[in-house]
């Protein structure tokens, strides 16, 4: 009896109504920006309160992460709940850490991909990247590649990013042109990995 009273109060309440309204208006839309992407055909919406629950399936990481951001760019959505499964090939995780870090090596060659120190791990297809980069597209880029890459089903990115900092910046050039420049270490100043 308290249960159908309390669903009758709701139902007579005018904002209740117009919340829920307004729940299935931004679920449809949602829903709708969605589905004009091919690869998120089976990624399913749910919004309750403003928040858009994303569920479903897509077939990489970077499909995932982009169904979030078509529902956040949604008027009047507040937050996403992303529970996306990405169901990619099976790579190996030892595999994948080897590639990965491979890639990570020759990225943006000749931008100051000298100073930056990356770590990473590799656990059922997650990947967590750690160390420290110069600037934020130096960490961005890293992101991007890892996200690209296949088998990866998520990323934890634990990247710090040095502070802008002119005067490092003189002491970073100025240490890499004293260790690079010794006759003896010269060989290795093309060498992207910098042993």
């Amino acid at each position: 009896l308290l249960l159908a009273v309390s669903v009758a109060a709701a139902q007579a309440n005018p904002a209740v109504q117009a919340s829920a309204a307004q729940d299935q208006r931004l679920q449809a839309e949602v829903q709708q920006k969605i589905a004009k992407k091919k690869d998120m055909s089976q990624v399913q919406v749910q919004v309750d309160d403003r928040v858009a629950k994303l569920t479903g399936a897509v077939p990489n990481l970077r499909a995932k992460l982009e169904a979030a951001n078509q529902a956040r760019g949604v008027d009047g959505v507040d937050g996403v709940v992303n529970q996306i499964a990405v169901h990619t090939e099976a790579v190996p995780d030892t595999q994948l850490k080897r590639e990965i870090a491979d890639r990570l090596t020759y990225d943006r060659m000749g931008m100051g991909q000298t100073f930056n120190a990356l770590t990473v791990g590799v656990n059922n297809g997650v990947v967590t990247v750690g160390g420290q980069v110069r600037d934020y597209p130096d960490r961005d880029s890293a992101v991007d590649i890892i996200v690209d890459t296949k088998g990866v089903k998520g990323v934890i990115d634990n990247i710090e990013v040095a502070p802008l900092s002119p005067m490092d910046d003189q002491i970073r050039l100025a240490a890499a042109r004293a260790i690079y420049g010794n006759p003896s270490m010269i060989r290795y100043a093309n060498d992207p990995a910098h042993p």
